[in-house]
């Protein structure tokens, strides 16, 4: 790999952690190519990518940037995965690949410029998807409006039953 190419490269992948949201460093000695594959195909479902590149490069493009935390990180057979989109989804997909596939070896991340442990990933993993949250959200928005409408409706309700109990206990006397 010439000169160029190796700038070409690590202003690839500058450029994929100037947009990314979290990432992830892992180990995957040993991991087949169709296994690999097979992982590269279900992130980029989910709009996040696994790399595979030189420790130097990867120490050159993360320079100056949040992710530079992950540098003592970068040691061995390196695959870094980025997400664009939801940040638990890749911690996710890594995590359950990781359980079928023990090759694939989680080291580190970061989200938001914190680092992250293997712990960390695998806690952020049980998070629900962004998809449920959001309509957990949208469910509990809609409960407080028709709790506050039923209440409101049961005032009038009220008076129009003592009004109704009230007519009756009228008539009753007459009779």
């Amino acid at each position: 790999m010439n000169r160029n190419e190796k700038a070409a490269v690590v202003a690839d992948l500058s450029g994929k952690f100037a947009k990314a949201k979290i990432a992830i460093v892992s180990d995957y000695r040993g991991l087949t190519v169709a296994g690999f594959e097979q992982l590269r195909r279900e992130l980029k479902k989910n709009d996040a990518e696994i790399r595979v590149a030189k420790n130097t490069l990867l120490r050159k493009a993360i320079e100056g940037t949040p992710y530079e935390i992950l540098s003592s990180h970068l040691e061995g057979t390196t695959a870094i995965t980025v997400s664009y989109a939801d940040p638990v989804a890749p911690a996710k997909i890594l995590t359950e690949f990781a359980k079928d596939h023990p090759e694939l070896q989680i080291r580190s991340g970061v989200l938001d410029g914190k680092p992250l442990t293997t712990d960390d990933l695998k806690a952020l993993s049980t998070l629900p998807s962004r998809e449920v949250m959001l309509a957990t959200v949208l469910s509990v928005m809609q409960a407080v409006p028709t709790s506050f409408v039923r209440v409101l409706n049961a005032i009038p309700l009220g008076f129009l039953y003592a009004l109704q109990a009230l007519k009756e206990k009228k008539e009753q006397e007459n009779n």
